[in-house]
């Protein structure tokens, strides 16, 4: 079957990488696992011989028919369907538990699918993704470095991410232009543990991270804070006046958003 640039089809043909994927996972004997994006089923053709019980998601009916044909429904359910509209707590609840979520992610819509996972976190456990090598390291980057940003600190609020290992564009049918590499993401959400709300923190790191080239003064004050309110919290909390958001952890961020909730 020929690939649909347009769902931006990437299929993995390296069996050991399919392995180590499904590894990465840890115990699944008795879990439900959601794939996302299973494609040729390379990846699915290990879960349904480790897990519990498979959902795997596919947008391309066609596919998700061949995907049918080729799996035991007992053991691995297709669905034909967009990602983004998957309901995750329902299939928890049907569970009994909460999900590992593994994939191939589609480059265009990468990022979508993450903050979908993240909004989805109460349903989930841990998930092993595969992304392109440049939104891994974003992904994965610590505070202080060239690639941490917004993207950064809003998926390690949900939970501790750690880069597993990269593959070439050979790995894949067709190659693409791209390394993709394969992380994994541990739902531990630490909004109560920072004291943060959760809808206005985000909001915050928004705004904090709104232009990486203007410090966290400036950006407070683009949002709308005054100027002496801005550098009155950054003063409270010990973070200097020209730095920026990128180099500031997360702990030190959320203790200058509970500075400036203050009346």
């Amino acid at each position: 079957m020929p690939t649909k640039p347009r769902l931006g089809q990437n299929f993995l043909v390296d069996a050991n990488a399919a392995q180590r994927i499904v590894a990465a996972l840890g115990q699944i004997a008795s879990r439900t696992v959601v794939e996302i994006g299973p494609g040729r089923g390379a990846i699915t053709g290990v879960l349904a011989a480790r897990a519990g019980r498979v959902v795997a998601v596919e947008l391309d009916r066609e596919l998700a028919e061949r995907l049918r044909e080729q799996f035991d429904p007992k053991r691995v359910t297709i669905l034909a369907q967009d990602v983004l509209r998957f309901d995750f707590a329902a299939a928890a609840a049907s569970a009994g538990e909460r999900l590992r979520v593994v994939g191939n992610l589609p480059y265009s819509i990468t990022s979508p699918i993450l903050l979908k996972l993240a909004a989805c976190h109460p349903a989930l456990d841990l998930a092993v993704l595969m992304v392109q090598r440049e939104v891994a390291d974003r992904v994965t980057a610590a505070p202080g470095s060239r690639d941490y940003g917004l993207l950064s600190a809003t998926m390690q609020m949900y939970g501790p991410v750690e880069h597993l290992f990269t593959l070439p564009p050979s790995a894949f049918s067709p190659p693409p232009q791209v390394h993709s590499t394969v992380f994994r993401w541990r739902f531990a959400p630490r909004f109560s543990e920072l004291h943060v709300d959760e809808t206005g923190y985000l909001r915050f790191l928004r705004q904090v991270f709104a232009q990486k080239r203007k410090t966290l003064a400036n950006n407070l004050r683009t949002a709308g804070m005054a100027p002496a309110a801005a550098s009155a919290a950054l003063k409270a909390v010990g973070i200097d006046a020209k730095a920026r958001a990128e180099a500031v952890p997360l702990e030190a961020l959320a203790a200058l958003w509970r500075e400036t909730q203050k009346k």
